[in-house]
C-alpha cells in the first residue's frame, strides 16, 4: 500500500512539473525562461512533453537551427597530435622492464612534448 501511494506521488508530482509554463514580461518584449523540464517517458527516447524556444537539443546529438560544427584542420591536427601521444604515453604507464620512477620521469617528458607540441601547432597554423 505504502508502495502505490509512493509511485502515486512521484508520478502526480512529475506531472504537474512538466505542465508548467513560464514566460515573464520586461519592458516591451517577453523574455521566455527555459526551466529544466521533468518528463515522464517509457524509454523510447521521445519525450512529448519536452519543449524548448531556445532550440537547445536534450540528447546531445544533431544540430539545432541547422548548425553543426565543423571541425577546423587545427583542431584535427591537435586531436591528431593528442592521440599519438597519448598512446604512447599509455605505453610507458604499462612498460614493466622500467622502474617506477622511470616510467614517471618517461611520462612526465611525453607530457611536456605533447604540449610543446601543440603550442608549435597554434603558433604556427596562421603563419600560412
Amino acid at each position: 500500500m505504502k508502495k502505490l501511494i509512493v509511485i502515486a506521488v512521484a508520478l502526480g508530482l512529475a506531472m504537474g512539473a512538466s505542465a508548467q509554463r513560464f514566460g515573464h514580461g520586461f519592458g516591451g518584449g517577453h523574455v521566455y525562461v527555459a526551466p529544466p523540464r521533468v518528463s515522464v517517458g517509457i524509454g523510447l527516447g521521445y519525450s512529448p512533453f519536452y519543449y524548448s524556444p531556445f532550440g537547445y537539443n536534450p540528447y546531445g546529438y544533431g544540430n539545432v537551427y541547422g548548425r553543426s560544427y565543423r571541425p577546423t584542420k587545427l583542431d584535427m591536427k591537435i586531436q591528431d597530435v593528442k592521440n599519438d601521444y597519448g598512446d604512447k604515453i599509455n605505453s610507458a604507464k604499462h612498460d614493466t622492464s622500467l622502474t617506477r620512477k622511470e616510467r614517471r620521469q618517461t611520462v612526465h617528458q611525453l607530457r611536456k612534448e605533447r604540449d610543446e607540441a601543440i603550442n608549435d601547432l597554434k603558433r604556427n597554423y596562421y603563419k600560412y
